[in-house]
């Protein structure tokens, strides 16, 4: 469930309803937001099944007047380096000048009868600022089927910093409507902040 809002009051209450961990959470995004004011939020529980267990995720989204919070919490079973089920959370602070790009994918049903203002059925937001890049290669080749001879590689590089994908079906209306303003917000606030 995502759930967007301006208030530090309305980030607290949203991560509690969320239900997950939400004093460790909460903690953890409070910490990193620290004096500043709250412009906006996002709130997205996710749930997920990895073979015979079902693993819990939130992701926490903040934008203040000069930066872009992300936080991450995982719970984990009980394994080699714990004897007892924990979670890991973490934070990243961005200032808005480092923002590269925000990118809002949009999945519409019957484009061809699409009314301007119309939900889409998903949203896929990604923000890109540098800190992960993924590198696909392949070795390179030419023309000739007979060529032995080595052309080194060939590739692209992507940046890979944040993706977050909501949907109609799986997380509601509201929480589709609610991605996209968060976006609409970060948007604006990077465009500002150059």
């Amino acid at each position: 469930m995502a759930k967007t809002g301006t208030t530090t009051q309305g980030l607290r209450a949203a991560i509690e309803r969320s239900g997950y961990y939400p004093a460790l959470v909460a903690e953890a995004v409070e910490a990193a937001v620290g004096g500043e004011a709250v412009a906006s939020y996002v709130v997205h529980q996710e749930t997920t099944f990895d073979s015979n267990e079902v693993r819990r995720h939130v992701t926490v989204l903040v934008l203040t007047p000069s930066r872009f919070i992300v936080s991450h919490t995982d719970e984990q079973a009980a394994d080699n380096s714990s004897p007892t089920p924990y979670a890991t959370t973490s934070t990243e602070s961005v200032k808005l000048d480092r923002i590269s790009s925000v990118v809002v994918s949009r999945v519409v049903a019957n484009p061809e009868s699409y009314t301007p203002g119309t939900l889409p059925r998903e949203v896929v937001l990604t923000i890109g600022w540098g800190a992960v890049s993924r590198i696909d290669l392949e070795p390179a080749a030419c023309g000739d089927p007979n060529c032995d001879a080595d052309h080194g590689y060939t590739g692209n590089s992507t940046a890979d910093d944040l993706s977050l994908r909501v949907s109609d079906a799986g997380d509601g209306p509201d929480t589709v409507r609610q991605t996209l303003a968060f976006a609409q917000a970060l948007s604006e606030a990077t465009v500002a902040a150059r």
